[in-house]
């Protein structure tokens, strides 16, 4: 059996994130996503928004690995008080202890083997870190695989949604949350 890790990311890691994310998408998300969205994976300037997300201070970008492959990464960070709010506007007492999931993938072809809830792990840890108790994301309705993992993580929805329009159709997607206290078994 391969050696699995997770370790933060570097600005090297860019394209492979990038890569991770193109994979990723085009097999999992061709349903939701539109054709010009899918093609834009394929542009210069994803990389360079890897790079520079990997740089913005506050967040933090996972890379799992399997072996010497790079199989799936994860977004963390201070919640933002729009993703924090409720329908209305109101943002909850807690909002400054909350931390974002603002991307969790791995790579289907690597999927099923832990690598998700070791990134989930990582990524939780360090927001404690920043002084973060609850963490939230976002998973579209329609997705079954990212609903069922976070539920097994104990993350559940909490009734907020929110719709984004794709380019093709709108995505409505449900707002999770869970404690950041998460522990793997090996």
């Amino acid at each position: 059996m391969s050696t699995v890790s997770v370790r933060e990311a570097v600005q090297a890691d860019a394209a492979e994130i990038a890569r991770i994310q193109r994979v990723t998408w085009r097999t999992a998300y061709h349903d939701i996503l539109s054709e010009q969205a899918l093609t834009e994976l394929g542009s210069p300037l994803v990389e360079a928004r890897w790079a520079e997300a990997i740089g913005h201070p506050g967040s933090r970008v996972h890379l799992a690995f399997e072996g010497a492959f790079a199989v799936g990464f994860c977004v963390a960070g201070p919640a933002p008080q729009e993703d924090v709010a409720d329908a209305a506007g109101t943002v909850p007492p807690d909002a400054g202890r909350t931390g974002l999931i603002g991307t969790l993938l791995v790579e289907p072809r690597w999927s099923r083997r832990g690598h998700g809830a070791r990134l989930l792990a990582a990524a939780a840890a360090g927001l404690r870190e920043l002084g973060a108790d609850r963490g939230i994301t976002w998973a579209a309705e329609s997705d079954s695989a990212t609903l069922g993992f976070y539920r097994r993580a104990g993350w559940r929805p909490d009734g907020t949604v929110r719709t984004l329009d794709t380019g093709a159709r709108r995505l409505r997607e449900l707002r999770l949350t869970g404690a950041l206290e998460i522990r793997l078994v090996e």
